[in-house]
């Protein structure tokens, strides 16, 4: 697996999200977040030089891969995995992220600014909005879009591309959403916890085919890289916030921070 090492950069492989589309939730997100193991991170809290911001944070960078704020403000970044994308002269992924989190400017704006720099950037995935709204930019070609009401998936190539994890995971969330009665967070861990290799259709990443078919679960376990990190975000239609993350080591289960705040 020491190819794997080729793979450069903080990562969040698979986000899953359904906006305005629920009779009790206007935004439930599922993430989960893949990096090696030996890149220092702090948990998931209010962060004490902006103590409106819940989310982890990379300390190695600085930044982080997905976060949300007191005022609904939430953002959450995935490389893309492609080659060429990458390189020791970019700019931290993570940075977006928290640029956006502590700031003011509106989900437009901060896109509409990032378009001239997009390329000083390693690959990036970006959704940036509020509980209410949501908008996409990557810096392979795509330009500023709205976030349709729906059920989505994002991986490391474009929004609702249908590489194998994103098509499970947006099923099973919407298979699970459908069902009556309570939202059980316990339910969508267990989606984002599915380490079930897909046989077929791997993306061509330019990474060996073995490597990529290890890649190619919601869940990755491999010796020094895996998830680090799931998260389940809820919010219902009076603004009332729930932020579980759940954080691993090598495959197992080490903590489990729960957050729960009223938007204002």
């Amino acid at each position: 697996m020491k190819i794997i090492l080729k793979i450069e950069g903080m990562h969040m492989c698979l986000i899953i999200f359904q906006k305005n589309s629920h009779p009790d939730y206007k935004l439930i997100v599922a993430a989960n977040r893949d990096e090696f193991y030996e890149r220092p991170t702090a948990s998931a809290g209010f962060w004490q030089d902006h103590p409106e911001v819940l989310a982890g944070r990379d300390l190695s960078k600085g930044g982080t891969w997905l976060g949300l704020t007191k005022s609904g403000r939430f953002a959450a970044v995935t490389n893309i995995r492609k080659p060429g994308m990458d390189g020791t002269d970019k700019k931290s992924r993570g940075a977006l992220v928290s640029g956006y989190l502590t700031g003011h400017t509106s989900p437009e704006q901060f896109l509409g600014s990032l378009e001239a720099e997009k390329d000083d950037y390693s690959g990036f995935n970006l959704l940036v909005g509020d509980q209410n709204d949501l908008f996409y930019l990557n810096n392979d070609g795509t330009s500023v879009e709205g976030v349709p009401d729906g059920t989505h998936g994002l991986s490391n190539h474009h929004l609702n591309t249908p590489w194998p994890k994103v098509v499970k995971g947006r099923s099973r969330l919407g298979e699970y959403l459908q069902s009556e009665g309570a939202m059980d967070p316990d339910v969508i861990f267990d989606i984002l916890a599915d380490s079930e290799e897909a046989e077929d259709n791997l993306p061509d990443t330019g990474l060996p085919k073995p490597l990529e078919r290890k890649l190619s679960s919601p869940f990755i376990s491999t010796p020094e890289y895996g998830t680090r990190s799931s998260t389940v975000i809820l919010i219902d239609h009076e603004d009332n916030a729930t932020f579980i993350e759940r954080n691993f080591s090598k495959g197992v289960q080490t903590d489990e921070q729960r957050y729960s705040f009223r938007i204002e």
